[in-house]
């Protein structure tokens, strides 16, 4: 727990975002060799000025937070997820602002194949619940994950569909999980817990669910998930802003048409009519949109290939595919091949269909 004390008290230092905190550790090498810089070596590390510096100095407070949060996190049986820890979400690499921390209630697993996000208004119509539950229901079979936020509305009626389906459900917070909000659905929380599901939240035990931890929440359900459903929506509203967070991320917005004349649909129409969002009737169209049938087919033809690869092949495609996005420096370090060998085993690997070069020299796997 020793690395997991640094790592939490760098998010206890006012002004210390997961942007500069990640720049901090590349410079410094670790969480425990930030605090262990002068004040000298801090300042030159881009972001960082004379408050920052002097606060992870003086940084006995934050420490004493951190083992606070740990002995709680013990406490309650809650996962305390590093940024660099296998089990952090892949899907919120690309995100320059993802958390540091991630503490999760349940044992459930953020790199599933298939997560889908369901959100919308807190006060929805019936048309509208029922839909969630039908949506709910058609992706039941494909083997999903489902996110939502356990409002009010639209997210509890997705969590309650996924419960009734057997899907596995997890509702990200606004708050710490030591306080669920709103409390009524606490007993919510706990079937899905119960349910392979559980809770998620980047804010530590005792955080209250205040106005501004929300848009934050909104983030990571656009991030976490390859697709985010609109049911129903307002113009304007959190789920409005997380189908931009959405789009902004590359992932897949879907929303459900409604009537012009109806309030809580003029935002999922706004979505369809700007392009911003694909017209959904059914969980159908969201597997067929989501190519979900035709990858699985792909990536059955691609495991058959892989078992075909030599061992330098094995090596290349194993250490790509431990990774989101590898540049081929690093790959050279971890495999210790020379850059010319190295090139004619990745051309192999990606005529093969198992890689994909990006721009910037980087390579991802695409099994």
């Amino acid at each position: 727990m020793m690395n997991t004390r640094y790592q939490i008290a760098l998010t206890r230092i006012p002004m210390v975002g997961p942007v500069i905190a990640k720049n901090l550790i590349s410079y410094c090498g670790s969480p425990a060799a930030v605090f262990e810089e002068s004040k000298k070596a801090l300042l030159k590390i881009p972001g960082v000025g004379q408050r920052i510096a002097s606060q992870i100095v003086q940084s006995k407070g934050a420490l004493n937070e951190s083992d606070e949060i740990i002995e709680l996190a013990e406490r309650f049986n809650i996962r305390i997820i590093f940024y660099l820890d296998e089990a952090f979400p892949k899907r919120l690499y690309n995100i320059p602002d993802s958390p540091l921390i991630l503490y999760a209630k349940g044992d459930f697993d953020l790199n599933h194949e298939r997560i889908v996000s369901m959100i919308g208004t807190r006060s929805p119509s019936a048309y509208g619940r029922e839909m969630a539950e039908k949506l709910v229901q058609d992706l039941a079979k494909q083997d999903i994950k489902l996110i939502s936020g356990l409002a009010y509305g639209i997210d509890i009626a997705a969590h309650q569909a996924a419960l009734q389906n057997q899907v596995p459900t997890i509702g990200v917070l606004g708050s710490g999980i030591g306080r669920i909000y709103p409390h009524a659905h606490r007993h919510i929380a706990t079937r899905m817990i119960n349910q392979s599901g559980g809770l998620l939240t980047e804010f530590e035990f005792r955080t209250a669910p205040d106005r501004e931890n929300f848009p934050m929440r909104n983030r990571l359900i656009a991030g976490l998930s390859d697709a985010v459903i609109v049911v129903e929506s307002a113009r304007k509203g959190g789920s409005m802003i997380t189908a931009e967070l959405a789009n902004g991320y590359h992932k897949d917005v879907f929303a459900l048409p409604g009537r012009p004349i109806d309030p809580q649909s003029l935002g999922c129409n706004q979505l369809i009519k700007e392009n911003k969002a694909h017209l959904i009737e059914s969980g159908d169209d969201i597997a067929h949109i989501l190519r979900w049938k035709e990858l699985k087919e792909r990536k059955a033809i691609q495991r058959k290939i892989f078992v075909e690869l030599d061992d330098k092949e094995k090596l290349i495609a194993e250490t790509i595919q431990a990774h989101n996005e590898i540049e081929i420096d690093q790959i050279s370090h971890l495999t210790m091949l020379q850059m010319s060998e190295l090139a004619t085993v990745l051309l192999s690997l990606e005529f093969k269909g198992l890689i994909k070069a990006l721009p910037g020299k980087k390579f991802r796997c695409l099994q």
